[in-house]
Parts: structure tokens; sequence; C-alpha cells
């Protein structure tokens, strides 16, 4: 049993807590909140800078990217299928060659994230991708729901000795049983997560966050894609000690995922009310609080 909570790695117990960078995870441990930017930068750069700062500004403890080499990851049926984006009727392959961020930038982003004392890491697509986050000795490497059935990416990233955080959404629990079992189950962080973009209540099953935890024994974790959250919320009396949300400058900004993102102001909401329902959970054992006396022998009768 982890007896001593910390923040900068220091532990008492028989065995070493679940670790992304610096941080311990896992019960008695605060919260890893994730800022997901992912692709929400819509191929800015200067975009991706202003939400790492609202990312730091809120507290959140990282932010994270995706990263893909489109002729590796765009399934060949797709690619020249045809899209309007903000750079004009573009195929799905030329799509995704506008939206990806190569060294240049990324370089950037890690001095910048440096600079303002916040971690980064990426979701890796493919195993190029996993290859090129390697330049940046990265905190963990994450899985995304998509690729949870892709095993020969799943063992590359297993052999780079880092945390693993893996995404379990539109999974069956055979397909999470074959994922886990290609990985390091002490290096494993399980994310629940439902892949639907609408955030329908009757689909979140909060609940999978204690199955996932019984069944695996490790450490579990929530990606939210709800709107607002309240959802987010329930899930730390179940015990998530991770939580991830995408976030964006605006929602009606163009693109996929900025309809189900956080703007600043929510963000910079959620993560304070994350630590107050941390510390509101307390820790099981009865007590009467010195606050409570007064009350006690104005009110009790004998």
């Amino acid at each position: 049993m982890i007896e001593l909570k910390a923040l900068d790695g220091s532990y008492d117990g028989e065995a070493a807590p679940l670790m992304i960078g610096h941080r311990c995870i896992g019960s008695g441990f605060p919260v890893y909140i994730v800022a997901e930017i992912g692709i929400n930068h819509n191929g800015s750069l200067e975009t991706a800078l202003a939400l790492i700062d609202i990312a730091r500004q809120a507290g959140c403890d990282a932010v994270k990217f995706q990263k893909r080499s489109p002729e590796h990851c765009v399934p060949s049926g797709q690619r020249n299928l045809q899209r309007d984006t903000p750079w004009g009727r573009l195929s799905y392959i030329d799509y995704r060659h506008r939206m990806e961020f190569n060294r240049e930038e990324f370089d950037k982003i890690d001095v910048y994230c440096k600079k303002k004392d916040i971690a980064w890491f990426a979701s890796c697509w493919d195993l190029p991708s996993v290859d090129f986050m390697k330049h940046y000795d990265p905190i963990c490497y994450k899985i995304a729901s998509a690729c949870l059935t892709n095993n020969d990416l799943i063992r590359h990233i297993d052999k780079q000795g880092k945390t693993v955080v893996l995404s379990t959404g539109m999974s069956t629990m055979q397909e999470i049983r074959q994922a886990v079992s290609l990985l390091d189950r002490m290096h494993l962080l399980l994310v629940h997560t439902t892949s639907n973009y609408h955030g329908n209540p009757e689909e979140l099953n909060l609940s999978m966050i204690r199955t996932l935890q019984d069944e695996f024994d490790c450490s579990v974790g929530y990606s939210g894609h709800e709107e607002g959250m309240v959802a987010t919320m329930a899930t730390i009396p179940l015990g998530t000690c991770y939580v991830e949300r995408h976030i964006t400058l605006d929602r009606s900004m163009w693109g996929s995922d900025h309809g189900i993102s956080l703007e600043p102001q929510e963000l910079t909401k959620m993560v304070p009310d994350i630590r107050l329902v941390e510390k509101a959970m307390g820790d099981g054992i009865k007590r009467v609080y010195e606050s409570e006396r007064a009350t006690l022998a104005k009110l009790r009768c004998s």
C-alpha cells in the first residue's frame, strides 16, 4: 500500500507507483489532468501555443497532441475522398498532411512547454510516429482507441519502456484483454472512454472505470467527450486517477473535435473543481471535527 501522498515522485510502500514523468499516478495521489489539444490547433503553431498557455494557466499537468504519418495510418479507401476544409476542397490524405505538425513545429512546442513548465506528449497512430516522438523523450506514450487492435503498434510502443496510456473506446472487452496482454502491466494506465462525440449520458457508462480496475488490477483514467463537466467530476469518486479532456479556443472553430471541447473558462473551472472533489472525498474514517463541536454542544440531546 502506498501511504505517502506526493507530487514529487517520493513515496512509502512496497511497490513503486505508476509514473508519468516525475508524477506518481494512482490511488493516494492527485488526479493527473491532461488538456487534449489533439488536432484542435488546425495546423497552426500559434493556436497550439495559445492552447498550451490556457492549459498551464488552468493548472493542468500536461497537454497532449496527436502524431500521424498519413501514408501509414489513413485507410486506402479514405485517401482520395474529397473534404471541404478551410484551405479549400482537398483529398482526405492531403487534409491530413495539412493538419500535421512535423519536426519544426514540435521542436518549438517542446521548447515552449519546458519554458512554461508543463509536460507534453502525443498519441502515436503508427510506428514511424512512435520513432518520431522518441526524439523528445516523452513522459509516456498514448495509444488512441482507434489503434487498440493494432498489435504491431502496441508491441512497438511497449518496447519503449515508458508508461503506456491505453484508451478503450469503441472496443470489446476481448479486444481490451488482447491489447493488455501485449503490454507490461506495471507501466499501464487504462483509460475508459466512449468514442461518441456527442456524449450521450446513457452511453458514458462510467461504471466501466471500476470494471477495468477490478479485471486488470491497474490504474484507470477517464477521457471525456461529453458536453459539460458533470460526468467528468463523477469519475473522481469512482477512483479515476487520470482525466483527459479536449480543449479549444472556441467551440465554433472549424474541425471535428472542437464541438466537444472545453473552452478556456470551462477548463479554468474544471481543474480546481477536480481538486475540490479530491479533498472532499476524505479518507472514509468517521470522526468528530473541531468545527462541529460548537454545534454539538448546542444541539445534541443527551
